[in-house]
């Protein structure tokens, strides 16, 4: 790993063993990208990667020469107004009004590991050897601005993580109207676009087009990630699959609006950008002050989309996620919503907590009707005290009485939201986001505390202190059902308005980092209404989401293939439900539920209290399974086999090999029985091919050559005689377990 700048040259080059990074400074000063992509070696020059053109009608930086046009240069972070008519990644508005920067390059450090981004959550490294941060300055010497790019390269991972950084170094106040993370120019348009798209209950759906001329685009404006898109793309060859040819991720370390955009020029150039969302922010910066983008990263393979998977799986577990629970175990928990919802009191939870205990469950989480007088979603939220009426001794006293009996206690928040019928409101109304002018609209009775500002996010902080304080919580649930509309902050100013969006994010994180700061024990789990805001920003701070409000295991497939292109399924919330479902109406088989559950931080979603003992004994094995496999599924190596995005979606396979490639668990799933099939066979990825493994359901040892080559046999699910056969009929599911032969 290292970071070379050749004076001669004027070339960077960002390389480890597995990848390259090159840019370099043009001769009028800006920075240029060459190369992204498998390591090159030897001597570098500027005219291997870029050449003059003196075209017609294409407009060049300096009178009577056509060697530079900023149209065709492909530029590491453009800037608008300077003879290039793409979108730019940076826009300011002087306090002249005009908005023509042009940014140079000045200098540029070297520094070992990886700095932390003041205030917002980024991947780390604990060893100075595992990263090299590279910093580059740029200067507008008329408009006195600071422009500082900072790329680092880790050891192990073909991975640049990069930011950009605003400095007002001169007098007069400026605006920040587009700050985008990233830009890149690709030398060619022909890729693919993959993105992760759905709504509520069925988020994160994969979906491929074809990169065309102009722009294409993903983003939220809801003041969160959202369920709608999320902040992650891949660019893909069109012959790459899972397991061959090129792919370039992009994925950004923030949870508020983003917008990631491909443009296709007339050159078949394409332009990919990647940051904060421009439509609605807008940040003042007065003399002295900095803004700094989030980060960004952009991974490279050329194995196929499996192995840039792997990579996302492999930097988020190891250097974004939190070190005391990188390799922690999840445990497995018994949720109380779908079992109860509002409905209980101490002795129903006792008795469900009870039930959990008896088959080998390691957690009980209270959700949502604990706290104020929140006997419905009409009324309670902000009131942070404890319904004394449903629980007499308080969380204190359930905690305890829980844990007595073996067990650890979780409990749901949502320290973001508000309803009007609360003593939050009655105190403090000027608390919501919102125009007082105008209309306020509700999403589930509730609406939105202002968390640009400080003193709320205090509030509530001192709030949840007061339970977590003097109570025995290990697990939290931080919910947020509730997107931003009337966004305005009575808090700001008329020319600051266009920041509350970004303030409001900054809010989130920093009540997460006092909060995971203060109690290091507790594991959090963001939610927000399931999947809408499932990003690397929160798995920072909570090093699991729950996946979806969705539990039918039919949807819960594409939801969790879906996730999969890029958070580890260790930070994947999965959970078995009843039946018939409470989003889909579906019945499932017990089998079905528990085995998509199990590729996850496997967990329940039902009231265990009515479990026939049949169903009962299933899940006991169920559990017992998940604890002998967990640190496989969690830490392993994840490997899609058969897509429900392709060909008729039926059916659907994918499997966890260790790192080692000694133990291996297969799951395969058919949505609907097809009459009088043949025999089918599934081949299988990542094992050793000379090495002989033992296989569920085989008394005879196979090599990996025969699993990887050949496959694993399927039966049909409806042959038209075995129709006592107990893995017949539709919503089928079967789990494999292999183990190396010990020679």
């Amino acid at each position: 790993m290292k970071i070379v700048f050749n004076e001669d040259t004027q070339i960077f080059h960002l390389q480890n063993k597995n990848f390259s990074y090159i840019m370099g400074i043009l001769e009028n000063g800006h920075l240029g990208h060459f190369y992204l992509g498998n390591p090159i070696h030897g001597p570098l020059r500027q005219h291997m990667f870029r050449r003059d053109q003196n075209r017609a009608l294409i407009p060049y930086l300096s009178e009577g020469s056509g060697k530079i046009s900023l149209s065709i240069e492909r530029q590491e972070f453009p800037s608008y107004g300077t003879t290039d008519f793409r979108d730019p990644a940076i826009d300011i508005q002087l306090s002249s009004g005009s908005r023509v920067i042009d940014f140079k390059y000045e200098c540029h450090r070297i520094i070992e590991g990886k700095p932390k981004l003041g205030g917002l959550p980024s991947t780390w490294v604990s060893d100075l050897a595992d990263g090299k941060t590279l910093e580059i300055d740029h200067y507008d010497r008329v408009a006195c601005i600071r422009l500082t790019l900072t790329y680092t390269i880790f050891k192990d991972y073909p991975v640049i993580g990069r930011n950009a950084k605003v400095t007002n170094e001169g007098t007069q106040e400026v605006f920040i109207d587009r700050l985008m993370s990233m830009s890149i120019d690709l030398f060619d348009g022909d890729w693919q676009w993959l993105q992760l798209s759905g709504n509520w209950a069925r988020e994160r759906h994969v979906h491929i087009t074809e990169l065309r001329p102009g722009i294409q685009s993903i983003g939220s404006r809801c003041g969160a990630s959202s369920a709608y898109e999320n902040p992650f793309i891949i660019l893909k060859r069109k012959h790459t699959t899972e397991a061959v040819g090129e792919a370039l991720g992009i994925s950004l370390v923030y949870s508020g609006n983003f917008l990631i955009q491909g443009e296709v020029n007339a050159d078949n150039q394409t332009r990919i950008v990647g940051g904060i969302h421009p439509e609605g922010f807008r940040w003042k910066l007065k003399e002295h002050e900095s803004f700094q983008a989030p980060e960004a990263l952009i991974a490279y393979s050329n194995k196929g989309m499996g192995e840039l998977s792997r990579v996302y799986h492999n930097l988020f577990r190891k250097n974004l996620i939190q070190k005391r629970w990188q390799d922690s175990p999840r445990p497995i928990v018994l949720n109380s919503w779908e079992a109860v919802y509002f409905d209980f009191d101490e002795e129903v939870i006792l008795e469900l907590a009870q039930s959990a205990k008896s088959l080998g469950i390691e957690v009980f989480i209270l959700d949502d009707g604990w706290f104020g007088k929140r006997n419905n979603d009409k009324a309670g939220l902000g009131d942070w005290h404890v319904n004394r009426e449903k629980l007499p001794n308080g969380i204190k006293g359930i905690a305890k009485k829980i844990e007595d009996m073996g067990l650890k206690f979780g409990l749901w928040i949502e320290p973001e939201m508000i309803n009007k019928k609360s003593d939050l409101f009655n105190r403090h109304p000027e608390w919501l986001i919102g125009d007082p002018l105008r209309n306020q609209s509700h999403s589930r009775n509730q609406y939105v505390l202002d968390f640009s500002r400080r003193e709320v996010v205090d509030g509530i902080y001192n709030q949840l202190i007061q339970i977590l304080d003097h109570a025995s919580v290990s697990f939290i649930k931080w919910d947020m059902n509730r997107n931003i509309t009337e966004a305005f902050s009575r808090n700001l100013q008329a020319d600051r308005q266009g920041e509350i969006f970004h303030r409001y994010i900054l809010g989130v994180y920093d009540l997460y980092e006092r909060l995971t700061s203060r109690y290091p024990h507790i594991l959090f789990e963001s939610c927000a209404s399931g999947g809408g805001r499932v990003d690397p920003g929160l798995l920072y701070y909570a090093p699991q989401f729950w996946t979806s409000d969705n539990t039918d295991a039919v949807e819960r497939i594409k939801i969790q293939y879906g996730t999969s292109m890029v958070y580890p399924l260790s930070s994947i919330g999965t959970h078995v439900s009843d039946i018939p479902n409470h989003q889909m109406l579906r019945n499932t088989t017990l089998k079905m539920r528990g085995d998509v559950a199990y590729f996850g931080t496997f967990g329940y979603e039902l009231d265990v209290r009515k479990l026939s003992e049949i169903e009962r004994e299933h899940v006991k094995k169920q559990i017992s399974s998940s604890k002998k496999y967990r640190s496989l599924i969690q830490q392993g190596d994840f490997r899609r086999l058969i897509s429900p995005f392709e060909g008729t979606g039926n059916e659907i396979a994918w499997m966890v090999t260790s790192t080692d490639k000694k133990q291996a668990i297969v799951g395969w799933y058919q949505i609907l029985a097809k009459p009088n099939e043949g025999l089918f066979r599934l081949r299988l990825e990542g094992l050793h091919r000379e090495k002989l493994y033992t296989v569920t359901g085989m008394d005879y040892p196979v090599s990996g050559s025969v699993l990887m080559n050949f496959g694993l046999l399927l039966f049909p699910s409806f042959n038209g005689s075995d129709l006592k056969n107990p893995i017949t009929g539709d919503y089928q599911s079967r789990i494999w377990f292999i183990e190396e032969l010990e020679e």
